[in-house]
């Protein structure tokens, strides 16, 4: 399964190309920039419900959330990461170079982010909140292997 998925990934940003060649970098960087935003806008809300208990768990919420954070892992993000969309090339990023000289590590993080976004998905529409608290936790585990490799401070 996990060499399906990664044909499928690759099929996918290979059909995204054309499209991205029609993108500025600064509109790769913006677009790839508000989706993350989105994302962790979305991570906030579960974060709320099942950590910090802030509010009410509500399934419903966190379901939506987790649906929104597993489109955006799966939506083709790859597509939008060009070599001069680095910051040694491009303004408004902290997108580090070696992000371009690392594939092999792009790739299993990316994998991984999409891999635990989806089992936040399907933990989410279980309802059972230790579950997606201890998912979410995963989630942000591949945030934070990507950041530490690849974003600038």
């Amino acid at each position: 399964m996990k060499k399906g998925f990664v044909s499928a990934a690759l099929i996918a940003a290979a059909l995204a190309t054309p499209a991205v060649a029609q993108m500025s970098v600064e509109d790769q960087i913006e677009t790839r920039q508000s989706a993350y935003q989105f994302a962790a806008w979305n991570m906030g809300k579960i974060k709320a419900h099942a950590i910090d208990g802030s509010v009410a768990y509500d399934e419903k919420q966190v379901a939506a959330a987790a649906n929104a954070i597993a489109a955006v892992a799966n939506s083709g993000m790859s597509a939008l990461y060009s070599r001069d969309s680095a910051n040694d090339r491009a303004e408004n990023t902290r997108l580090k170079p070696n992000f371009f000289e690392e594939p092999m590590k792009v790739q299993e993080i990316a994998v991984s982010f999409v891999r635990e976004a989806n089992k936040l998905q399907e933990e989410a529409a279980g309802g059972d909140k230790a579950a997606v608290a201890r998912q979410f936790a995963k989630v942000g585990e591949t945030c934070k292997a990507c950041h530490d490799n690849f974003r600038a401070k």
